[in-house]
């Protein structure tokens, strides 16, 4: 009985850690694309603005948007709200896989 005790408990202490693991955070950068991962747009030059250089990656060439915050660029997991703030500075609500470098979007708002 003691052994099975004993493993109930490291299951809901595993279970815990994970979830603690898993907090959400907040992020601050700017929405580009996997094109022009620090958000400079100078060499791609897809379209007139930076927005419309993001928007252009990801709608003919197949980018992905992601958050730039100066250091590290981030995957977002909801590119139909990422396209609203391409190019513009934001804050992004999440969770972190800090393996796969992506962001688990809760929300999206423009930075202050």
């Amino acid at each position: 009985m003691k052994p099975l005790i004993s493993s109930a408990f490291l299951a809901l202490f595993a279970v815990g850690a994970l979830t603690a693991a898993a907090d959400k955070q907040t992020f601050t950068g700017t929405i580009t694309d996997d094109m022009c991962p620090k958000a400079d747009h100078s060499q791609m030059q897809m379209g007139p603005t930076d927005a419309a250089c993001a928007m252009a990656c990801v709608s003919v060439h197949g980018a992905s948007y992601l958050l730039y915050d100066g250091k590290s660029a981030y995957t977002l997991s909801d590119q139909r709200m990422a396209e609203k703030f391409a190019a513009k500075k934001v804050r992004v609500t999440g969770t972190l896989d800090a393996k796969t470098k992506t962001i688990q979007v809760d929300s999206i708002s423009a930075a202050k």
